[in-house]
């Protein structure tokens, strides 16, 4: 049986009736910023638990994680109507390799996301050490709706922060995007028609790129397989490439 810690939640942020942040004090595991641990509830008896990638940083005290409601599962209701004071549980170790000390140095570093899967990158972008290995970064966000678009205040600071080294495209498959800076579609088809570099204004090439992706499995796969047909390979440790991808859902 898996070890955990007992946590307190201190903040509820609600993005949108299916979207939440959970921002929670205590003890955590050591952890490398993209790293992802299990959150768990006592439920009917039996502790249930889920991958949520931490959004914060590794020097932040609080940890902060971001989710989604699936409305037929046992965990993600309850945990979205946690409130500030009640009690949840962290697995007392981190897991994941979706960190910057698997991937190679590169001129430029892509991290697409889907949903939730924004959150590792927030954590990797705030922690800061990615301007040490690579001079820019673009960081994608596809959505359904453009109100599902979370973190648009620390996003705003980090390209802020970053003096232009960190570009934000913003993506919504599910409502014109016309008359805004965001893009329409899916990443794989942006990926393939070439407007993800127009709208990054960066060159998505095997020579000056590594690829981070996160999300939904069929995002992961079919941006895999465009990012393929451009050129790219996945990493390996012993066969060095330019896509990595983490998967656990």
């Amino acid at each position: 049986m898996a070890d955990w810690l007992e946590a307190e939640v201190i903040e509820r942020r609600v993005w949108t009736p299916q979207l939440y942040t959970l921002r929670v004090a205590g003890p955590h595991p050591a952890f490398e910023a993209g790293q992802f641990v299990k959150l768990a509830l006592d439920l009917e008896g039996e502790r249930v638990g889920r991958a949520f990638s931490f959004v914060n940083p590794p020097a932040q005290a609080t940890s902060e994680f971001f989710g989604v409601v699936v409305p037929e599962g046992r965990l993600s209701p309850a945990l979205a109507a946690l409130e500030s004071g009640d009690r949840m549980y962290l697995s007392a170790a981190a897991s994941g390799f979706l960190v910057l000390s698997e991937i190679p140095e590169s001129e430029t570093l892509w991290m697409l996301a889907t949903g939730t899967g924004i959150a590792p990158f927030l954590s990797i972008l705030q922690a800061g050490d990615v301007w040490r290995r690579h001079a820019g970064v673009v960081l994608v966000h596809s959505v359904r709706l453009a109100a599902d678009l979370v973190y648009p205040e620390l996003i705003a600071a980090l390209v802020a922060r970053s003096g232009t080294r960190l570009r934000y495209v913003p993506m919504v498959s599910r409502e014109p995007a016309s008359g805004t800076s965001r893009l329409e579609g899916r990443i794989p088809a942006a990926i393939l028609d070439g407007r993800l570099e127009q709208a990054a204004g960066l060159a998505l090439t095997p020579a000056d790129s590594q690829v981070m992706l996160c999300g939904n499995p069929e995002m992961v796969t079919d941006a895999s397989a465009a990012l393929v047909v451009r050129g790219l390979r996945k990493h390996r440790r012993r066969a060095p490439g330019q896509i990595t991808a983490e998967r656990f859902w």
